[in-house]
């Protein structure tokens, strides 16, 4: 089987994202996985929690009028044959396709064995200050 490009796994994450698919948006993880930030580090070990996760974020999108996502892949380096490192740049935009703010993730990603990427670890490295500069912003 080939090979599923990373462009298009994070064009269809980015897809998930929109439609607040947050079972989609599961799927596309290892279970277990791993939530890295400066402020937290969360295992997954269960889908249905991590789908949970994913909705309570959903509601942030929502009440800020994101609408648009968009995945910019800047780098991916193949540690194995079946793991890598991907740096991705989120971009999240309201309905007229503005930006409302944008970040940086790192990720490790591993092939299944339908040779389809899975997320084992996400880190988040600068999406809590971007939002908060973006609200405080749009308060001020």
């Amino acid at each position: 089987m080939p090979v599923q490009n990373i462009n298009d796994f994070f064009e269809i994450y980015a897809n998930a994202l929109v439609q607040h698919n947050t079972k989609g948006m599961a799927y596309l993880h290892h279970v277990p996985c791993t939530m890295l930030s400066d402020d937290a580090t969360t295992i997954f070990s269960d889908a249905s929690k991590l789908e949970g996760f994913f909705n309570q974020g959903m509601s942030f999108y929502r009440q800020f009028g994101i609408t648009h996502v968009r995945s910019d892949v800047w780098s991916s380096q193949q540690l194995t044959d079946r793991i890598c490192k991907v740096k991705v740049l989120w971009q999240y935009m309201d309905a007229f396709k503005q930006p409302i703010y944008n970040c940086d993730y790192h990720y490790v990603m591993k092939l299944d064995k339908y040779n389809t990427w899975k997320i084992i670890l996400s880190v988040s490295v600068n999406e809590k200050e971007r939002m908060e500069e973006w609200k405080s912003k749009s308060e001020g």
